[in-house]
């Protein structure tokens, strides 16, 4: 008796079968696009597989398509959780509430000239800015790389000499335990010592367990003043090219020179939404805890992106177990 194949195999084969009609069925099933893609690739010669570009005449915003979307049905909906043992805090941020941070934060890089195609390094710990600046950066087409916080200066400043951030964002000091704090300003000063490079502007959340001197004379500035400044901006979403990038991630650097890894926006947002209701069965208005930082590319798709754009709530841990 031949069993029948189930919905994995059945997928897996259609994909294969068809992959055009099956991408392009998901693309416009699970994405909401400005411009509606006609084609799943570019289709490059056998040669140039590499090349393939996906949904290449396509238009979209990922930060619409993980906030603004669900707001109306959403809104009032828990989409962010912060658990933070090393501080015993524990946030929640709505849909609703999220939309109106990640609009300051946007509000904040425009006052520093960020547009579409700009790069900003983020160095920061696990804490819901991060995720608001990465957001931010989506929400006006700027492409963000984020550096694990802590990070040792020699491997930080690789990365700020390779793309050479237009603004660097950071925090005051990473929490790995109540009595162990990790200061970043001065790991994040010597790595701009050793790139031979300081952006135009680096701003900085200050936190409570650690205070620092800022020389604006040195274009450092003040998360919660330049937030201030920005109060009441109401930043729209702008629509990028399927193929731009979304962010740069650096690969560790053990084979040589750490290389800047882009992703594009359109595929990722179409390949996250498909594993997140396919393969892990994750439902709008459920919860997905993704013990990962932000710095790693798992932090990135299961921990930021994938869960937002399926309307459900994520988990942001700070500290270890």
């Amino acid at each position: 008796m031949e069993l029948q194949e189930n919905m994995q195999q059945q997928a897996h084969r259609q994909s294969l079968e068809n992959p055009e009609q099956f991408w392009m069925k998901h693309a416009l099933e699970l994405v909401d696009w400005t411009k509606q893609p006609t084609t799943a690739t570019s289709k490059p010669n056998t040669s140039e597989l590499h090349k393939t570009l996906w949904f290449p005449d396509g238009k979209l915003n990922v930060c619409y398509n993980a906030v603004d979307r669900h707001i109306e049905e959403r809104g009032d909906q828990v989409a962010v959780i912060y658990d933070s043992p090393v501080t015993d805090t524990i946030r929640t941020y709505t849909y609703r509430e999220l939309l109106e941070e990640v609009k300051g934060v946007a509000g904040m890089l425009q006052r520093h000239s960020i547009v579409k195609g700009d790069t900003v390094v983020l160095y920061m710990a696990m804490v819901p800015q991060t995720l608001f600046a990465m957001l931010a950066c989506a929400r006006l087409g700027a492409v963000h790389s984020v550096v694990f916080g802590g990070f040792a200066p020699a491997e930080l400043a690789k990365r700020i000499e390779d793309c050479r951030p237009k603004v660097v964002l950071t925090n005051t000091c990473g929490i790995e335990n109540k009595s162990k704090i990790v200061a970043y300003k001065p790991l994040l000063d010597r790595a701009y010592e050793l790139a031979g490079y300081r952006p135009p502007s680096t701003i900085v959340l200050q936190r409570e367990q650690l205070r620092e001197p800022l020389d604006v004379a040195r274009n450092e500035y003040d998360w919660d003043a330049e937030l201030a400044a920005a109060q009441g901006a109401d930043v729209e979403c702008e629509p990028v090219d399927s193929n731009h990038p979304l962010y740069m991630l650096y690969t560790s650097g053990t084979t040589g020179m750490p290389k800047g890894v882009l992703r594009p926006s359109g595929p990722h947002a179409v390949a996250l939404l498909y594993a997140q209701r396919y393969m892990y069965g994750l439902l709008p208005g459920e919860t997905m805890f993704t013990f990962s930082d932000f710095g790693w590319t798992l932090g990135h798709s299961y921990a930021a992106y994938g869960p937002l754009l399926n309307g459900s709530r994520t988990v942001l841990f700070e500290g270890k177990p």
